[in-house]
């Protein structure tokens, strides 16, 4: 191992052996000028000494490499040129071997073996194999590694191969295979050595010294991959089950991770489908700290991008392996591979054979943490989804084996395990861009049910988010019981916390996507409606009071869209007689708002009861219109106890009612006379003021002949105006914009409305009276000034004279007021 020291020791014996190595060499360049083999061998040995350090780390060590390597480059063309004026390839091959040192001796016979080679006088495989076993003379790990790289470095571009000129009788690409299979064989074992040399506490530099030195080793497997001789045949017969063989034997985590990875990386996916079995068998069998499911997932993945790319083409094409980028030491480049498109997955079985590698593996690893099996499954997950999209039962298997595999766990509280479930859980629905997909997996729920509840209700957004994007209609009861299955997370507690412990715009924003959710569950036909409503009924009303305010409103919406898609119908269509009936989904709704009771949410309660009293209206229901209403003012009466709540309340009810033409004569007295005395009874005088003069509205409707009632009309209007007047005497507390004179003007603009509507009580007289009042008061100099209560009476005079100089019969009426 490399002996201890500092990084300024380092530095000091890494330039020594710069210096004592750049000495030498220029000695040797002296001697090749001057055509002196002997000295020229003598300095390139002394030069090739230096590299006999044990002192530097690899990093440093390479440094020292490089630079003999360019002067070994200078040598070998000097070998060259030797032969080729008449010096023996032989004796210089022998000659170099009388060197002092070994490891000065072997670069120099590697380098004229080279040459030897490419003289071509013996057989490329005799020089490689002579090479090769006398490397084996260095058993220093660092050194061993080097010289095996220049070895490899400076023949791989004369291994026997196809086409290749080393090609001969004698040498066949079977030599050549053997050759670089048996350098990579030596260089692993001396790569796996380190780990074992030098003290225990000093692991993790030597494991950090074996990383940089790993591309040394890997480089081999990418030799063979550049070998065309290599087909399929001899990589499954010779290449693959050699080099496994190799991985599983040094029992080394590290260069089985390494090792396995490169495979994956340097050979072309076409060869890993057709040895799948093989690849996949030695898995179980690596140390149980290999992170094999990173190597899984990465096979997995090349896999899926072949079968997509492959999808894409009728006939063949041109397929590119890239390269992960290797050490300087050596260059790379794409391996290219023509592939013709083959239903391979089909004939090869790949599902089968990865979710049985899967299974082996977690078996053989009982330490495997649970987020690395289940990033197992979510890689083969992937792999499904791209290879057999149209397979669910593929899909479904996957989830199902997570969920074996997570079984005794009530939640997984790892967060590295919980995003691989959010993976697992998600890829479906980005594949599919389809919840109903999802809806169709028994196990989804089920691997669903392992989130922690907090993960189980962003699951859940997703979910919903995914509907919203891709705008899918969820048209059955069944598949709405399914759904709310799988967001129940949402819907209410999973691990009875308390909702109020949770943040409270977190809160709002996942109720408001179940609410937007609600309004995506459609079907035309009314009777399965109806069943969509009443599931989502019942799965709302479990939820607890708080979740009520946001879910209800939007079921309530639904319920009375289907209303009125039954308006006029009652009970049969086609002569068949129907579940779905207005006056039963009336009954289901009043049911549904009296939830809101619990929340308390009286004001929306009170505001939901309207909306379903005007589409009782509309289906000419008078006895449910009139119980709506009922309800709305037992809420008024003792649940809004708020005066600006009260306020919105009544007009709501005003407004409503006015709209209301279902009523006989009796129902509506009623209901108006109601309103009329409780707009009295606001806290406020001018709140009260306001909405008596809105309860005018209420006995003259222009669409509903029956309603025009004049008298009461002027009464509700006088009545607003001694409430004002009585304002008026309160000066001193009530100023501004809301003081009696802008009460006074809002009335005077009643007057009008009523009197262009031909109202006969309401009389030129009593506007010029009023008139008069305001212009009074406003110049009183009791009277507080409130510049937007004179713009107000400004514009409401100019209306009065416009219409006067407009002529015709509107302005005739007003010829006698004066402004």
């Amino acid at each position: 191992m490399i002996s201890d020291g500092g990084i300024d020791d380092e530095e000091k014996w890494l330039a020594e052996g710069i210096a004592g190595l750049q000495h030498n060499a220029f000695y040797m360049h002296r001697a090749l000028d001057s055509n002196n083999l002997r000295d020229a061998l003598k300095y390139s040995a002394q030069m090739l000494s230096e590299l006999r350090t044990s002192r530097l780390s690899p990093h440093k060590y390479y440094e020292l490499y490089m630079r003999a390597f360019d002067e070994l480059r200078k040598l070998e063309m000097f070998f060259k040129e030797e032969t080729k004026r008449g010096c023996s390839v032989i004796d210089l091959y022998e000659l170099v071997q009388h060197a002092g040192n070994i490891l000065p001796r072997l670069y120099l016979l590697c380098t004229v073996g080279s040459v030897y080679i490419r003289s071509k006088e013996a057989p490329a495989k005799d020089v490689l194999k002579d090479l090769v076993e006398m490397c084996r003379g260095i058993q220093h790990p660092v050194r061993g590694l080097f010289l095996r790289s220049y070895l490899s470095q400076v023949s791989r571009d004369k291994l026997p191969d196809i086409g290749s000129e080393y090609e001969g009788d004698a040498d066949t690409v079977i030599d050549a295979v053997e050759f670089v299979l048996q350098n990579f064989t030596e260089m692993n074992k001396l790569w796996v050595r380190m780990q074992h040399q030098g003290p225990v506490r000093e692991k993790e530099k030597r494991e950090k010294e074996r990383s940089e030195l790993r591309d040394l080793v890997g480089k081999n497997l990418h030799v063979l991959s550049q070998i065309e001789g290599v087909d399929l045949d001899l990589y499954r017969d010779t290449v693959l089950p050699r080099v496994l063989e190799q991985i599983v034997n040094c029992k080394d985590e590290i260069a089985q991770y390494y090792l396995m990875d490169c495979i994956i990386q340097v050979f072309p996916d076409e060869y890993h489908l057709q040895t799948l079995e093989t690849l996949l068998g030695a898995c179980p069998q690596l140390q149980p700290i290999v992170d094999i499911k990173t190597v899984l997932s990465q096979l997995m993945d090349r896999l899926s991008n072949y079968a997509a790319s492959s999808a894409e083409v009728t006939h063949c094409h041109v397929f590119f392996v890239f390269l992960p980028p290797w050490s300087m030491i050596f260059q790379t480049s794409p391996y290219i591979f023509v592939l013709q498109v083959l239903p391979e997955f089909l004939q090869v079985e790949a599902f089968a054979k990865l979710s049985n590698a899967i299974g082996k593996v977690i078996e053989a690893q009982v330490d495997m943490p649970a987020f690395g099996s289940i990033g197992l499954y979510v890689s083969l997950l992937t792999f499904t989804l791209r290879v057999h999209p149209d397979r669910l039962d593929y899909v479904d298997q996957v989830l199902g084996a997570c969920v074996k595999k997570l079984s005794g766990k009530a939640k997984l509280e790892d967060s590295k395990g919980t995003k691989q479930i959010v993976a697992l859980l998600s890829a479906p629905l980005e594949k599919y861009n389809d919840i109903g997909i999802a809806l169709k997996l028994s196990n989804y729920p089920r691997v669903m049910d392992h989130l922690d509840s907090a993960t189980n209700k962003v699951m859940a957004v997703v979910i919903i988010q995914s509907i919203m994007k891709n705008n899918t209609r969820i048209s059955t009861a069944d598949k709405v019981e399914a759904l709310f299955e799988l967001i129940k997370g949402l819907i209410k507690d999973l691990d009875g916390a308390p909702v109020d412990e949770l943040d409270e715009e977190d809160f709002k924003e996942e109720q408001n996507s179940v609410a937007r959710l609600i309004h995506m569950l459609h079907n035309d036909d009314p009777e399965e409606m109806l069943k969509i409503i009443c599931s989502v009924r019942k799965h709302i009303l479990s939820g607890g009071p708080k979740r009520l305010a946001f879910t209800v409103p939007p079921l309530i919406f639904s319920a009375l869209k289907l209303v009125r898609r039954l308006q006029g119908q009652d009970g049969d269509l086609d002569g068949e007689e129907m579940s779905a009936t207005p006056k039963k989904i009336f009954q289901l709704l009043h049911q549904t708002i009296e939830a809101l009771l619990s929340v308390p949410a009286p004001e929306l309660a009170l505001r939901l009861y309207l909306q379903c009293a005007e589409a009782a209206n509309d289906c000419d229901i008078e006895p449910v219109a009139y119980e709506f209403f009922t309800q709305a003012f037992i809420l008024y009466e003792e649940e809004v106890a708020d005066s600006k709540a009260q306020v919105t309340a009544i007009h709501l009810i005003i407004g409503t009612l006015q709209r209301m033409n279902v009523f006989g004569v009796e129902n509506r007295d009623t209901l108006t006379h109601k309103a009329t005395g409780y707009s009295a009874k606001l806290l406020k005088k001018p709140d009260q003021c306001r909405a008596v003069y809105a309860c005018s509205h209420l006995f003259w409707v222009d669409d509903q002949d029956g309603i025009k009632d004049g008298e009461r009309v002027l009464l509700c209007l006088k009545r607003a105006l001694r409430i004002a007047n009585a304002a008026q005497q309160m000066a001193n507390v009530t100023r501004g914009s809301s003081g009696p004179v802008t009460l006074f003007v809002e009335i005077l603009n009643k007057y009008l409305y009523f009197f262009e509507k031909g109202n006969a009580q309401v009389t030129t007289a009593a506007i010029q009276g009023l008139v008069e009042l305001i212009t009074t008061e406003m110049q009183s100099d009791t009277t507080t000034q409130d510049p937007s209560a004179d713009a107000f009476f400004s514009s409401t005079l100019r209306y009065i004279q416009f219409q006067k100089q407009k002529g015709g019969a509107m302005g005739e009426k007003y010829e006698p007021i004066k402004v």
